[in-house]
């Protein structure tokens, strides 16, 4: 990686005038950030927070409304088609010709390009390679697998060789085993000195994923490092999970002993309840101190998820 940003962002903001009044919606609100070439960058946030309105900025597909912003040295909005040109774009939707096949499919996209037939056809047998894809190339896309598909999103994407691979939630909707192919993938692009720029929902996803990542609330950035640097800032080096037949009664005892003090905080979602501490069995020898029985008990190392409930008060996929 160097050190010259390939995006940079100095008080973006997207002003939304708002249905049937004149007030407006502040999509995004005055956010800083800088990516370096040859790492992975990652835009989290629950939904609505605009890490999608961020992602179409970046992509020269919306206007920005305030401050800066600069794409491979480019002015996004003056000069969009330069932008493009050098961009890979891998949306929440796959948006595929589902009746065409899977050769077809790159073979269309590189003409939008202007990329000569010869240089197509090369690329687009290394890409079903890359994708896993060589037994299904003359197949139909309408047959494929999920996972299948979203392999065909990414390598149709990298038709034109971009320096930036932006992905929209590109794992939503896999089962695990398609997720983990689709991570290799995204391994190898890395390796290969492709730049990604992703939003997801999952914590482990941009644990996995992501070098450096923001995390966004209400269109503004609310925290932003390594996953381990936001892990060790924002929340207790462990988390115990509490599961009860009356949890109402149960988190109110928890709130009123001393396991919300000395860093202790207590999390009640609908379906159990998180007492953040540095030694979970401690914690878990507390509870039962109280006279409580849960459940279930889990005691485990704090994770991305974790500094989501503290950053926003919900969890990643409100």
């Amino acid at each position: 990686m160097t050190d010259t940003p390939l995006v940079e962002a100095r008080g973006l903001t997207k002003v939304y005038p708002a249905r049937g009044s004149s007030a407006e919606f502040r999509a995004v609100d005055g956010i800083d950030f800088a990516l370096r070439r040859g790492e992975a960058f990652g835009f989290l946030g629950p939904n609505g927070a605009g890490k999608s309105t961020t992602m179409r900025m970046i992509s020269a597909t919306s206007p920005i409304t305030g401050g800066t912003l600069r794409v491979l040295g480019f002015d996004p909005v003056a000069q969009g088609p330069q932008v493009r040109a050098r961009l890979g774009v891998v949306p929440q939707d796959d948006c595929l010709d589902r009746e065409l096949t899977v050769r077809e499919n790159l073979y269309i996209y590189g003409r939008y390009f202007g990329l000569r037939r010869a240089v197509i056809r090369e690329r687009a047998e290394s890409l079903l390679d890359f994708a896993q894809l060589r037994d299904k190339a003359d197949e139909q896309v309408e047959v494929l697998s999920g996972g299948m598909r979203r392999r065909l999103t990414i390598a149709r994407s990298l038709i034109n060789e971009p320096e930036i691979l932006l992905l929209d939630e590109p794992t939503t909707g896999l089962d695990p085993q398609a997720r983990h192919v689709l991570w290799d993938r995204l391994f190898r692009l890395k390796q290969d000195g492709v730049t990604l720029i992703l939003t997801t929902h999952y914590m482990d996803e941009a644990e996995q994923l992501c070098d450096r990542l923001v995390v966004m609330d209400g269109g503004r950035i609310v925290a932003q490092g390594t996953p381990r640097e936001l892990i060790a800032a924002h929340t207790t080096r462990e988390v115990l999970e509490l599961r009860f037949t009356d949890q109402d009664t149960a988190a109110e005892k928890l709130r009123a002993s001393a396991l919300c003090g000395d860093g202790g905080r207590l999390e009640v979602l609908p379906d159990r309840v998180m007492v953040y501490a540095d030694d979970g069995e401690a914690a878990l020898a507390a509870v039962h101190a109280l006279r409580l029985s849960p459940l279930t008990a889990l005691v485990r190392r704090a994770s991305l998820e974790d500094v989501f409930l503290t950053l926003t008060g919900r969890s990643l996929i409100d």
